[in-house]
């Protein structure tokens, strides 16, 4: 029997016999030597463990009956050891397709599957990849999913019939072998669900064949198309979202990679029946629907993700024609899926053709899903006004959910009707935070040096590390300042300062520029309450306790990190009707792991910090690295490059100059950030796998091209 503990029904009568420990023959089951169960009763609160043997020749009344109750506990508990229903959740990221299987509860069954597939980069700043992989991958995780759940509860082999009498009485006195029902594992499966990346473009013709590699989300080929759109269709209310309409705009969204198609492969554009995304694509592989997520539509296509849901009235209803008229793409809007549905809501059912390739039921309902990163929002339970998702890494991401759409200036969004309808969030983000600390790290020289030694040291510290403070913009600033040419900085250093200290002020920058972000979206008019947390800033208890102290917000971790994921699975029993609303998965699924609280005397340090140093520091040493720019690297040259970054590593409507300011500024090295919605704590992450050097490596060869002809 599975060692894992379920909850059962308590038989109070059992209790009364613990401590006569009875013992029943191991014919109960007939499935192992010795069996052993834990049974906990409604409260979760006692534990009874009880091994039972019986010897014939010593049978009496109640031991039958003592025997019988114990009988019908371990049975209940054998067969509940299987779970009633399942969902088998798919996060289909940059290099690779997962697929895990979760019960009601949001516990893992089984374990994850993942195949990868290929990125092809034709040329720099080009990412492109195969539909088919797609579809073919997912055939083979999702099976590899199922197969685990076979494997660890032995399905078709020990699981026992509904017990009664006459069974028990066979196995018992030996007259006959207990009838076992094998059970299909494709019958426990209530429904599936899929995230993607986010404007990973594909191309179909009128029988839904894709006529050309996808345009991956990294693609940074329509750089030129944001800057025109911006020409074009500046003031128009649907680039409001773009930093209050004054952008940029990410080459990763949907408009500029059709823009780029229709400029150049026109022939394929007008023969394009669809242009639709990965999320969609695969969602019409498995149902033969054709459909939007609003969310993707909402916080990458310019489209009100609260309106595009019902066109009964209006069939472009929350689209933006206005920004589509003056950039000379109406047509685009006919193209795009013409039904779009919220995540959690129910796509279709698998076809005949889909359950037979993902090795499912006919028929088992399809929810909707939407882009990794906001997926995972659902995942951390990050959907109630005034809570903001910070996903922590090489940079930090903050996404804040609030009740109102505003916009402004230093923030994207926020995105009207997302992640879900009726919500909306604003995200803004920092350039250089986990990749601080491996530099810094590396700086000090040992390989030997952990992170924890460090951690020590640096605690031995007083917060503001000893009048030394340092600035984390060391790649540019994001927000709440968008300036590509911001530097960092350690301001205040004295002989008397160490090792830590430079360590602690360094996590302090982070930290200080988070609450920088943070008053930023603020400001705005989003407000945050609480801060839930994700990544690799998690494994370090003093950079979360200082996360909370310089912000002021509770710091919250989540028992399941695998956000994107678990953010499947609940949109997949929501779909199903396992449970009523997001609110109620979110509710029975996700459960918090820690709560940090701020301490009050830190942070009244932190908040004098904050106000009378970083706030000034920033404006202060911004005219000296202009001034630095313009100085290091000897001027402007006409050398063709492309890289292709995160969509917030850099200013995405012009690359070339991006890449040409930071050689100028004195840098060898571009940073780029790559996010599949896998974190790194996980066994399966393949965020930098062999697609990701290649990038890299086409990345550096411009950058070493360039420094020949400047230098």
């Amino acid at each position: 029997m599975n060692t894992r503990q379920f909850k059962t029904v308590s038989l109070k009568t059992e209790v009364k016999w613990r401590k006569k420990a009875w013992l029943v023959e191991n014919t109960i089951f007939k499935t192992s030597n010795r069996r052993n169960a834990e049974i906990r009763n409604e409260n979760d609160t006692t534990s009874v463990v009880v091994f039972t043997y019986l010897h014939p020749l010593k049978m009496n009344l109640n031991l039958i009956l003592v025997s019988a109750i114990a009988v019908i506990n371990l049975t209940l508990i054998h067969s509940s050891s299987v779970p009633r229903k399942i969902v088998v959740a798919v996060d289909g990221g940059t290099e690779s397709i997962r697929a895990c299987c979760f019960d009601d509860c949001g516990n893992i069954v089984g374990k994850s599957c993942a195949i990868p597939y290929e990125t092809y980069h034709e040329q720099p700043g080009f990412a492109e990849q195969d539909p088919a992989d797609w579809w073919n991958n997912m055939g083979q995780a999702v099976r590899g999913a199922l197969a685990s759940v076979e494997e660890e509860f032995e399905l078709g082999e020990t699981t026992s019939k509904e017990w009664s009498f006459s069974n028990w009485f066979q196995n018992i006195f030996g007259a006959g072998e207990s009838e076992v029902e094998k059970v299909d594992v494709r019958s426990l499966v209530a429904a599936i669900c899929i995230d993607t990346t986010c404007c990973s473009v594909v191309v179909l013709d009128e029988n839904h064949k894709p006529l050309r590699k996808s345009l991956l989300w990294m693609d940074a080929r329509s750089a030129p198309q944001t800057v025109e759109i911006m020409k074009k269709a500046k003031g128009d209310k649907a680039l409001k979202v773009n930093c209050n309409g004054n952008g940029p705009i990410s080459a990763e969204w949907m408009t500029p990679k059709c823009m780029w198609i229709k400029q150049n492969e026109n022939s394929l554009y007008n023969k394009a029946k669809y242009i639709c995304e990965y999320q969609d694509y695969i969602n019409y592989k498995m149902t033969g629907v054709m459909c939007a997520s609003s969310c993707n539509a909402a916080a990458r296509w310019h489209w009100d993700g609260d309106k595009c849901i019902d066109t009964t009235k209006d069939k472009y209803a929350g689209r933006p024609m206005s920004l589509y008229k003056k950039v000379g793409m109406l047509d685009l809007a006919d193209k795009l899926p013409q039904v779009c549905l919220p995540m959690g809501s129910l796509v279709g059912r698998l076809t005949q053709e889909a359950a037979d390739h993902l090795g499912l039921l006919p028929d088992t309902p399809v929810a909707q899903g939407g882009p990794d990163a906001f997926v995972g929002m659902v995942g951390l339970g990050c959907i109630h006004s005034q809570q903001l998702c910070l996903i922590t890494g090489s940079s930090h991401l903050h996404c804040v959910v609030t009740s109102k759409p505003l916009t402004a200036n230093g923030s994207w969004g926020a995105y009207k009707g997302a992640p879900l309808p009726g919500i909306n969030f604003a995200e803004g983000g920092q350039s250089s935070t986990g990749s601080l600390s491996r530099w810094a790290k590396k700086l000090f020289g040992a390989q030997e040096l952990s992170y924890k030694t460090l951690d020590d040291e640096a605690e031995s510290i007083a917060p503001g590390s000893d009048g030394l403070i340092a600035l984390e913009t060391f790649q540019g600033s994001r927000t709440p300042v968008t300036d590509p040419l911001a530097r960092g900085a350690l301001v205040g250093l004295t002989l008397s300062h160490s090792r830590g200290h430079i360590w602690r002020a360094l996590m302090e920058a982070v930290c200080l520029g988070t609450r920088a972000c943070i008053d930023g979206l603020e400001s705005a008019g989003h407000t945050c309450s609480e801060i839930i947390i994700a990544g690799g800033t998690t494994r370090s208890p003093l950079w979360l306790q200082m996360h909370a102290d310089v912000t002021g917000k509770p710091v919250i971790l989540c028992e399941n990190i695998d956000a994107p994921l678990l953010g499947c699975a609940i949109l997949a029993c929501v779909g199903c009707g396992i449970h009523a609303s997001v609110e109620d998965a979110v509710r029975s699924m996700v459960r918090v792991s820690r709560r940090v609280e701020p301490d009050p005397r830190r942070q009244v340090i932190y908040d004098k910090l904050y106000n009378e140093v970083y706030t000034k520091l920033s404006p202060a040493v911004r005219p000296v690295v202009h001034s630095i720019s313009k100085l290091r690297g000897g001027g402007q040259s006409d050398i063709d490059l492309t890289v292709s970054p995160s969509i917030l590593a850099a200013d995405w409507s012009d690359m070339k100059n991006e890449i040409r300011k930071c050689v100028d500024a004195g840098l060898l090295r571009i940073h780029t950030d790559v996010f599949d919605g896998v974190y790194i704590d996980s066994p399966n992450a393949l965020t930098f796998g062999p697609q990701v050097c290649m990038l890299d490596l086409l990345c550096t060869k411009c950058v070493q091209s360039y420094l020949k002809k400047v230098f």
